[in-house]
């Protein structure tokens, strides 16, 4: 982007083009969605005929997702757990989102959250899936985030670099209070009001840039380092969601665990001291999202509703 303004009129070409196409009804909504890998599906939650799908090629400064389990769409709607449709919440899912390893900005990334600021969302759900770096954590435990590591901006690679948008938030916006607390105790309650038998844990969320998937010594540092999860996007969405002034919850779905153990040496005998097997894939991701993506869907429809 060539300058600050040319990025605010990008972000007015987006929202015009959105309002133009959606029943203004839906134009304003309050809740933005970001489903992670697998978790699509939580977009399936809005009621009624009254939805509208974007793809996200047809919005001005939105890039093209690549990645499988992400499709790439924005879809508006209505959601809650109102029976007779009376009360329910205007709501974005962003069906897929974008990343830093795809080959984008950190600014062209977060883009969406920006445009949803101006469509007038007051709060964000950001759910993920991650790789248990606590040994307790097992795939399909669900840890509700209440404290990140943002690695790639400890280093240099921060959303927030660059010319400050004043129109948006603070040149040095705090993220000791990220993730909103109130709505941590919320899908708390809502789970045990859905009577969810998952384990639901609350931890710190490592991100990481990727593509690969962490060695094991990277594994042992971020447990020491006191990660609870690790992954590969979230943390710039919710700084540039905290940014401009939006509430946070975000939830991850631990779909493989971290391989820790050190490997065996080259120098011993292997048939009396085997390796630790195993190793992360994204096939492995996706069918541990599947398993449990009715549990995620079931809490983010019945927080909605409270919003």
């Amino acid at each position: 982007m060539s300058s600050t303004q040319d990025y605010y009129d990008l972000i007015a070409d987006a929202t015009g083009s959105i309002r133009d196409r959606v029943p203004a009804h839906l134009a304003s909504p309050k809740v933005l969605i970001i489903c992670g890998s697998g978790l699509g599906g939580i977009a399936s939650r809005i009621k009624g005929d009254a939805e509208v799908i974007l793809q996200y090629e047809t919005i001005p400064g939105f890039q093209k997702s690549t990645v499988a389990g992400h499709a790439g769409h924005l879809q508006f709607g209505l959601m809650g757990i109102d029976p007779n449709q009376d009360n329910l919440v205007p709501v974005i899912c962003m069906v897929g989102r974008l990343h830093f390893y795809e080959g984008y900005s950190f600014q062209a990334a977060t883009f969406p959250v920006r445009v949803a600021t101006e469509l007038g969302v007051e709060t964000v759900i950001i759910t993920n899936a991650a790789g248990g770096v606590n040994p307790r954590y097992v795939p399909g435990d669900l840890m509700i985030i209440n404290d990140h590591i943002n690695f790639p901006g400890l280093s240099g690679q921060h959303p927030l670099k660059g010319p400050n948008l004043e129109k948006f938030g603070p040149r040095f916006p705090a993220t000791s209070d990220a993730y909103d607390l109130e709505l941590r105790k919320a899908l708390i309650h809502q789970a045990e009001a859905a009577n969810l038998s998952r384990t639901i844990h609350e931890g710190v969320y490592a991100f990481v840039s990727g593509p690969t998937f962490e060695s094991r010594a990277e594994v042992r540092m971020l447990r020491l380092m006191g990660a609870d999860a690790v992954g590969m996007s979230s943390v710039p969405e919710v700084v540039v969601a905290r940014h401009s002034g939006l509430k946070v919850l975000g939830l991850s779905l631990i779909t493989n665990s971290g391989v820790s153990d050190p490997p065996t040496s080259a120098f011993i005998d292997d048939s009396q001291t085997p390796d630790s097997k195993g190793h992360a894939s994204h096939e492995e991701v996706l069918l541990h999202a599947q398993e449990a993506a009715q549990d995620v869907e079931t809490l983010v429809e019945r927080l909605v509703g409270l919003l």
